[in-house]
C-alpha cells in the first residue's frame, strides 16, 4: 500500500473504528472525541512523512499509484501528486485535528456521528488532492458533499436546515455539468485512439478543437467557480459559514473552498489551455469583481461570521486573479495563498467560535471591551487579523505580493482593482477588532468572560505559529511548488504564442 492511499484509509478506518463503539454518553463521549483526535493527527503525520519523501526538483507527479477499478471504460485507480496537491495534502491534515479541537465541548449531541463525519470529509478531501483519474476525482468530489451537508444540517444553528440545502443545491448543479464534460473528455480520447481514459496524464496532451475546448472548459469552470466560491456564484457561502458548527466552518473556509482554485489549476486550464487563454479575461473581472464586492459587503456586516465569510469571497477571487495571470508568478502566489488563506482563516472562525461559545451570539454589537476581559484572546485574534489582511512578516503577504506582480505583468488594469480590495480588507478588519475588543465594556455579559483554556491554547497556538512561520519562511512552501508551477505556465504560455501566431495578420484566412 502506498502512502497516499495510506493517507485517504486511515481517516476511514478511523471513522469505522468510532462506529463500533458503544452509543455515546458520559465518558464515552471523551472516548469519541479522543480516538477521532488521535486520528486525525495520525493523519496529519502521515501528510509530513509523505512531505519529507517529496523532491521537490520533479515537475511530475511523484508515489504514483495505479491499480484497475473498471477497465473496460479506461477507469483506473490513479493517484499521485506534485508540489501544487502536496501542500494542499499538509493543509487538509493540518486543519482537521484543530476542527476537532474547535468543537470539542461546544458539541454534545450525537459526539460519535459528528466525529465520524468529519473523518470521513478528511478522506474525501484528501482524495480530492491525490485524484490523477478524472472519474475518481469526481467520486471523492461528490463525496466531500455528504459529511459536510450532515455537519451543516445537524450541527449547525437555526437555519442550519436552509444552509445545507443551499450548500448541496449550488455544488451538484456545477458537478453535474463538470461530469458531462468528463464523459465527453472520455468519448473524444476513444475516437482517437480507440481506448477510453480519464487519466489526466494522457488527456494533458490530447488535441480538442477550440470550440469543444471551450464547452469543456466552461462546464469545469463553472464547477469550480462554485466552490471558490466566484462572483455571481458566491450567494450559498454567507449561509453555510453563518449556520455551520465552528468546525465545519474552519474546514470549509481552510480547505474546501481551495477545491475550486485548485481544480482551475489542476483541470481547467491545463486540460483546456486554448480555452483558458480565451475566458481568463473574463474570470479575471468577475475575480476582481468579487474582490472589491467581498470587501465592501464585508464591512457592513453586524455578524462577525458572516463578515469572516464574505472576506472569504474577497480574498479568494485574489487567488483566481493570480490563476489567470498564467505566469510564475501569479501561479505560485495563487497556491501560496491558499494555504495562507487556510490558515488565517481558518483562524478566524477558530476565535469567533470560541466567542460564541461563551456568549452564544455573533453579534459585533453585542462584544465591546474584551481586550481588559479577555488579553489573551484579543491577542491571538490580532495577529491572525494582521496574517489575513496580508501585513509584511506574515502569511498573507508572501501570496497576494507574488499574485499582484503577476497580475500586474498580464494586465495592470486588474492591479488597481485587487488592490483596491486588499486596501478595504485592513479596513473592516480592523474596524470589526476596535468594535469587539476595545473601547468600554458597555455589556454586563462580557465582564467575566474566561480567556483561553488550555485546550484553546492548544487549538490556536499552533494557527498563530504557522502565520508567522509562513511569513518569515516563505522559501520552505515556495520550493515545492516551483518545479509544478514551471510545468503548467510552460504548456499554457505554449498555446498562448500558437494563439497570438495564428491570429497575426499573416495567417489570417
Amino acid at each position: 500500500m502506498g502512502i497516499l492511499t495510506l493517507t485517504v484509509l486511515v481517516p476511514i478506518i478511523g471513522a469505522l473504528l468510532l462506529l463500533l463503539l458503544p452509543n455515546e454518553g458520559g465518558r464515552r463521549d471523551g472516548l469519541i472525541r479522543w480516538l477521532a483526535l488521535g486520528v486525525s493527527l495520525a493523519t496529519f503525520g502521515v501528510t509530513l512523512l509523505m512531505w519529507s519523501r517529496f523532491d521537490p526538483s520533479l515537475a511530475g507527479f511523484q508515489m504514483v499509484e495505479q491499480h484497475p477499478w473498471i477497465p473496460v471504460f479506461g477507469i483506473n485507480y490513479a493517484v499521485g501528486i506534485d508540489g501544487i496537491s502536496m501542500l494542499l495534502l499538509v493543509l487538509t491534515g493540518f486543519l482537521t485535528p484543530i476542527a476537532l479541537l474547535s468543537s470539542w465541548e461546544s458539541t454534545k449531541k450525537n459526539v460519535k456521528a459528528f466525529s465520524m463525519f468529519v473523518l470521513l470529509l478528511e478522506a474525501a478531501m484528501v482524495g480530492v488532492f491525490i485524484s490523477l483519474d478524472l472519474f475518481l476525482f469526481y467520486v471523492f468530489w461528490d463525496a466531500m458533499l455528504i459529511p459536510m451537508y450532515f455537519l451543516i444540517g445537524i450541527w449547525g444553528y437555526e437555519q442550519r436546515i436552509y444552509a445545507a440545502v443551499k450548500f448541496m443545491l449550488y455544488t451538484m448543479a456545477g458537478s453535474v455539468l463538470m461530469l458531462v464534460a468528463i464523459l465527453g473528455l472520455g468519448y473524444l480520447h476513444s475516437v482517437a485512439t480507440g481506448s477510453y481514459t480519464f487519466d489526466i496524464r494522457q488527456l494533458y496532451g490530447m488535441a480538442i478543437a477550440s470550440h469543444t475546448q471551450y464547452w469543456f472548459f466552461l462546464a469545469f469552470a463553472l464547477a469550480f467557480a462554485i466552490k471558490v466560491p466566484l462572483f455571481p456564484f458566491h450567494t450559498w457561502l454567507p449561509d453555510a459559514h453563518v449556520q455551520a458548527p465552528t468546525a465545519g466552518s474552519i474546514i470549509l473556509a481552510g480547505v474546501l473552498l481551495k477545491m475550486g482554485t485548485y481544480g482551475l489549476m489542476r483541470f481547467a486550464f491545463p486540460l483546456f489551455p486554448e480555452a483558458a487563454a480565451y475566458f481568463a479575461p473574463y474570470i479575471g473581472l468577475l475575480a476582481v469583481i468579487g474582490i472589491v464586492y467581498g470587501a465592501l459587503i464585508a464591512m457592513v456586516q453586524p455578524d462577525m461570521k458572516k463578515l469572516v465569510a464574505y472576506s472569504s469571497v474577497s480574498h479568494l477571487g485574489v487567488v483566481v486573479l493570480g490563476i489567470c495571470a498564467m505566469n510564475q508568478q501569479g501561479l505560485q502566489g495563487a497556491v501560496y495563498q491558499m494555504l495562507a488563506h487556510g490558515v488565517s482563516t481558518g483562524g478566524l472562525f477558530l476565535i469567533v467560535g470560541m466567542l460564541s461559545d461563551r456568549r452564544h451570539t455573533k453579534l459585533i454589537a453585542e462584544y465591546g471591551g474584551l481586550r481588559t476581559v479577555m488579553p489573551k484572546l484579543t491577542a491571538g485574534f490580532l495577529l491572525v487579523t494582521l496574517a489575513s489582511i496580508g501585513l509584511p512578516g506574515m502569511n498573507g503577504f508572501v501570496g497576494e505580493f507574488l499574485i499582484l506582480v503577476g497580475a500586474f505583468k498580464w494586465d495592470p488594469r486588474f492591479v488597481i482593482a485587487a488592490a483596491t480590495g486588499v486596501i478595504l480588507s485592513a479596513v473592516y478588519m480592523l474596524w470589526m477588532i476596535q468594535r469587539v475588543f476595545y473601547g468600554p465594556v458597555t455589556n454586563p455579559k462580557n465582564a467575566s468572560l474566561p480567556d483561553l483554556s488550555p485546550r484553546e491554547w492548544v487549538a490556536l497556538v499552533p494557527i498563530v505559529a504557522m502565520a508567522v512561520f509562513m511569513g518569515l519562511f516563505p522559501s520552505v512552501f515556495l520550493s515545492p511548488t516551483e518545479a509544478a508551477v514551471r510545468s503548467l505556465v510552460e504548456r499554457l504560455q505554449s498555446v498562448q504564442s500558437v494563439t497570438v501566431e495564428q491570429t497575426a495578420p499573416g495567417h489570417l484566412r
